[in-house]
């Protein structure tokens, strides 16, 4: 803890005086005020605006979950063992909603706790939050950040259904924002995100966004980043790109498995000026039904869930967000089920995609990060349409180095396809295969950098996806996936 004096002192007299005098001033003391930061430091933009990195300098590879009721349905030995599975998966951000989807106004926490008293933004319920302010320690002595909603979409808005009900004003927004951003303004581990799956149709429905987040601004004083999460197939972009107060977009490109029909827009994002980083906050969710039709399509897999990650983040996302179906709600047996959840929360820790996603993250972190950008040119086109580089779920897509040092191509399926091997600098090239579903790197060889090059995956005909991998080989780079 720091001690501030003469002038120090003064300022925290009036800072006391002034939240004091304000609509949300309460008795209660505030347990986070003098948290001392712990693993997890700030975050910033990074310097060419494509990326996340901490305030020391250091990528940051946003890779999330969606444990969207975790405040409001995991008591603190259910919450601990949650954030301890995905700490050691690799994952380094929780995505979670302070007044939850699932009737969180009415329906109180394990501790018999609701967030607000009579449903009022200005009069919080210290008692619900002291449990928030735990779940935001723990994650944060796991080196875990929060990405953090102040509250659900249908809190603000009641066209597009929900519980609800609704209880923003652009005035009470303000003063919600300014709270909750001076509770957590000492905590490193916050990421804001605003909206909660809704589509901000009216002029009064996004002036509560922007005061929420002016709100969050001054409450924090800009410490922590913010964004805002939309509804299925929409970004962020598309309403406040151009606001100083949305640092990075949000997709939620949804729970279909074509890359045609959604996750193609993430490159779309990428492309825009000014130039903002953009990731996907909700892409398709294992163990979800496929586009909500479960008789006819059946439930996402691994597989389906791998595919999203390499699309967005080889077209040019700063990162990725994993879900599982019955995690999202915490779903377990006696509670309403949403969408015919297919197992409890804590079994679907164990399944497998949530462990294939630290892979990716590993793989882009052993090359040269703040580089990377999106370049399907790396691929040869086929003169037949059906085939390479494909379409829907079997799409292709590649990235490289801006420097030249290294290209990359996902490969959803096991067919022979063309490189165009002049996008790597280097007299000589080192191929590798890339295994997305257990992180392993396999030595092809190293080959003249020609014109063109074909590779076929290992596993041909077989609906197993690979990264192919070519370095300059001068750059003398890891295995990839490796430190």
């Amino acid at each position: 803890m720091y001690r501030f004096w003469s002038a120090g002192f003064f300022c925290c007299v009036l800072c006391i005086l002034a939240y004091l005098a304000s609509p949300l001033s309460r008795a209660e003391p505030n347990p986070l005020e003098n948290q001392k930061p712990l693993k997890p430091t700030g975050l910033k933009i990074s310097e060419n605006k494509r990326y996340l990195m901490t305030t020391e300098g250091k990528p940051f590879f946003y890779l999330g979950d969606t444990a969207w009721e975790l405040f409001h349905r995991l008591n603190r030995e259910q919450a601990e063992k949650y954030l301890k599975d995905r700490a050691v998966k690799g994952f380094t951000v929780i995505q979670a909603v302070v007044l939850a989807e699932l009737d969180g106004l009415k329906d109180p926490n394990p501790y018999d706790q609701i967030p607000l008293k009579e449903n009022d933004p200005t009069r919080p319920n210290e008692k619900y939050f002291e449990h928030v302010d735990w779940i935001v320690n723990k994650a944060n002595e796991l080196g875990l950040y929060i990405g953090m909603l102040p509250t659900w979409g249908d809190k603000w808005m009641s066209e597009q259904g929900g519980v609800g009900p609704v209880i923003f004003t652009v005035e009470n927004a303000a003063q919600y924002g300014e709270w909750l951003g001076k509770r957590y303004k000492n905590m490193p581990n916050i990421i804001w995100i605003l909206g909660g799956d809704r589509t901000p149709k009216t002029d009064v429905q996004k002036e509560i966004i922007r005061a929420m987040a002016k709100g969050l601004r001054k409450g924090d004083e800009g410490k922590h980043l913010i964004t805002f999460h939309p509804r299925g197939g929409e970004g962020s972009s598309q309403w406040f790109h151009n606001e100083d107060w949305l640092d990075f977009n949000m997709r939620q490109n949804g729970h279909v498995a074509e890359f045609t029909s959604r996750y193609e827009k993430t490159r779309a994002d990428y492309d825009l000026k000014p130039i903002k980083p953009v990731l996907d906050g909700e892409p398709i969710y294992e163990d979800h039904p496929l586009s909500f039709k479960a008789k006819e399509l059946g439930y996402a897999t691994a597989a389906d869930v791998r595919r999203p990650l390499y699309w967005n983040l080889f077209s040019g996302a700063c990162g990725h967000t994993y879900g599982n179906h019955c995690i999202w709600q915490m779903y377990q047996k006696g509670r309403k089920p949403i969408n015919n959840p297919i197992m409890s929360w804590e079994e679907a820790l164990a399944q497998p995609g949530s462990s294939q996603m630290q892979y990716a993250r590993k793989l882009l972190e052993s090359r040269p990060y703040f580089t990377r950008i999106p370049d399907n040119s790396v691929l040869v086109a086929s003169e037949v349409p059906t085939l390479i580089p494909g379409g829907g779920t079997r799409q292709f897509v590649a990235c490289r180095d801006e420097q030249g040092t290294y290209a990359m191509v996902y490969v959803p399926v096991g067919r022979s396809f063309e490189v165009q091997m002049n996008k790597v600098t280097g007299a000589k090239v080192k191929a590798w295969w890339f295994n997305p579903r257990n992180g392993k790197a396999t030595l092809i060889g190293e080959f003249p950098n020609t014109e063109k090059r074909k590779f076929t995956p290992p596993d041909v005909g077989e609906l197993l996806d690979w990264v192919l991998v070519l370095d300059d080989a001068a750059k003398n780079y890891p295995a990839p996936g490796q430190p």
